[in-house]
């Protein structure tokens, strides 16, 4: 493998994209070699922006491109019939949250990167904020004892709204493409969290609704309430919030303290224990450079062997997409489900 990795780009319609094209780039360990799509508008932005070839299949890039790894930002269902094809030929991947669409396709995904040995990544933005890491690192040294809940909502007034690409909106508001509405959008978060966190729960329950965008055909708000042992979890989900106050915010109650992580980079990681029950702002560490960002994790993670971030680790987000099917299927029964499926 030469010193710089041949990357190409499967997909532009996740919006994503657009955060992590220009790290690519611009990192001196890879070389961007070009996308692929079948959005013309799209393939055009991006070879204007940054130049490379161009396809309008991912898989004639497979087949004509001696690539050492892939970064996938298509639609969820999309993007883990790629991920496997290109698992399948030793591609290393990286794939935007939420995994996949469906339980089985993660699990065709994780097959084929486990059959060839390649590294798969799920990229989650918050894993990329200094306090998200401290509190994980926190956590894993006893600072607040043993942890019995977390609480994460993912929330915003709609990804139209929010100024997503008709591309992007196209697919997320498809619940075969997508795997469900804000549910699969943005639940996937907090279910993600819960099970780096807590571990996998054995009953998984949801709800979901069309409160205000009736005009949608999949929910515009959902809840998970996952619950284990000695431990439950919720994770919220709103395409209807006004205002951003709770939004990407994270509690976590453990039996000698609670944390509070803001959001987005510079915010604080709050504890309260007994000795401070009003909180106070716990000092976060410098980070490397290699857990910065997805793209300087992942190549990292390629050329060392260094392990992934927990939160970025397949057969992890794999559990967590289990979860996912889970809150589905209560959602539509009416039911608590338990787990594992099947």
């Amino acid at each position: 493998m030469a010193d710089r990795l041949r990357i190409g780009v499967i997909g532009l319609s996740h919006d994503h994209i657009w955060d992590h094209i220009g790290d690519l780039t611009s990192s001196e360990h890879a070389h961007y070699v070009g996308a692929a799509d079948k959005d013309e508008l799209l393939r055009s932005k991006i070879a204007e922006q940054y130049g490379g070839g161009t396809w309008s299949d991912w898989r004639q890039m497979l087949e004509t491109e001696p690539l050492d790894a892939v970064y996938i930002y298509d639609s969820n269902r999309g993007g883990a019939e790629a991920s496997a094809a290109a698992s399948a030929k030793g591609l290393h991947v990286m794939i935007e949250k939420p995994m996949a669409a469906s339980l089985a396709g993660a699990d065709d995904m994780l097959k084929a990167a486990n059959t060839s040995g390649a590294a798969l990544m799920v990229n989650w933005p918050f894993a990329w904020w200094p306090q998200m890491q401290q509190a994980l690192r926190v956590i894993e040294e006893g600072l607040i004892g043993r942890v019995w809940q977390v609480k994460y909502r993912a929330a915003h007034a709609g990804p139209a709204e929010l100024g997503c690409s008709p591309q992007f909106c196209d697919w997320l508001f498809d619940e075969e493409a997508n795997g469900g509405g804000a549910m699969m959008d943005y639940c996937c978060y907090g279910t993600t969290l819960a099970r780096v966190i807590l571990g996998q729960p054995e009953h998984v329950s949801g709800m979901c609704g069309n409160f205000c965008k009736t005009e949608l055909s999949v929910e515009d708000n959902a809840i998970i309430v996952m619950k284990g042992t000695d431990f439950m979890a919720t994770a919220e989900a709103s395409w209807t919030q006004i205002g951003k106050m709770t939004s990407y915010t994270t509690s976590i109650y453990g039996t000698t303290g609670t944390l509070l992580i803001e959001p987005r980079h510079g915010g604080r990681l709050l504890l309260a224990d007994e000795t401070d029950p009003e909180g106070r702002a716990l000092a976060v560490a410098p980070q490397e450079d290699r857990m910065a960002s997805a793209t300087a994790h992942f190549i990292h993670h390629i050329q060392t062997g260094a392990e992934l971030l927990p939160l970025c680790r397949a057969d992890l987000c794999r559990d967590s997409q289990e979860i996912l099917e889970a809150g589905k299927q209560s959602m539509r029964d009416g039911n608590q489900v338990d787990l594992p499926l099947g």
